[in-house]
């Protein structure tokens, strides 16, 4: 059997200490100097394991201060489910009520924007051809939990009152009911999940460290005729979320 490297055991270190209230949340953590003599390694070999249990919620990073333990946070679950997009309003609203969370979000829509070359691989169009954007930040009980950038092809919205997402009568009500309001009736969606880092605004915008994991997916909604009406690039914290794919079944 293999050694554990050297990362791995001042990880489980840490946890240890933290488990048995030698350090408790919000402590800051000694300097990696400090704990690289105590511990007999170096001081890459600490930043390893603090940046391992950063991208896993047990330590947080403060620029120009230090590392320090992290406030207990419950895992916020979010459900991926069709059975979410309902007349009565925003699915993601809905998830966060049945999880008895307060939710909100914050938008932003730029109209027509030209679509960059993956985005428009995406939904089927010209490099370039016009769509328009909304970024979202949304929040479960003040604390944000997920950020999304959707692209709507303007040539299916333009000139309706669906046009801007978050704006005119059906404001906030989603996807598969603003499209259906114009006549646009979605069949499915396909989400692609891949594990990455956050970049540098995702980890701000967040309240996470850099380096730390996030849950990248790629959602693209089609029409019953096979057009991409559209596509968002949605990330979520690994270490405050955990998604779960709900699928109903047809009888």
């Amino acid at each position: 059997m293999s050694e554990q490297p050297p990362y791995l055991r001042i990880a489980n270190e840490f946890r240890q200490r933290i488990t048995e209230h030698v350090w408790e949340p919000g402590d800051r953590l000694p300097s990696r100097a400090q704990i690289g003599q105590e511990c007999g390694v170096g001081e890459n070999v600490v930043r390893r394991a603090q940046e391992l249990l950063i991208s896993q919620g047990v330590l947080e990073g403060r620029a120009g201060s230090g590392t320090y333990v992290a406030e207990p946070r419950e895992r916020v679950r979010v459900v991926r489910s069709s059975a979410r997009e309902q007349p009565s309003g925003s699915p993601f609203r809905q998830g966060m009520k049945a999880l008895r969370l307060q939710s909100d979000w914050e938008s932003r829509t730029d109209a027509k924007v030209p679509a960059p070359a993956e985005i428009a691989t995406r939904l089927g169009i010209a490099e370039g051809e016009l769509c328009v954007r909304t970024t979202y930040e949304f929040l479960a009980d003040g604390k944000p939990v997920q950020l999304s950038t959707s692209w709507e092809p303007y040539a299916v919205t333009g000139g309706t009152l669906v046009v801007l997402p978050e704006g005119g009568p059906h404001a906030g009500a989603g996807v598969v009911n603003r499209m259906a309001a114009i006549g646009v009736t979605i069949s499915h969606a396909v989400e692609q999940p891949e594990p990455r880092h956050a970049t540098a605004e995702e980890a701000s915008l967040l309240g996470i460290q850099k380096a730390a994991l996030v849950t990248h997916i790629r959602r693209t909604y089609y029409s019953d005729e096979g057009r991409s009406v559209e596509t968002a690039d949605i990330v979520v914290p690994a270490a405050h979320c955990e998604i779960v794919y709900e699928i109903p079944i047809s009888r």
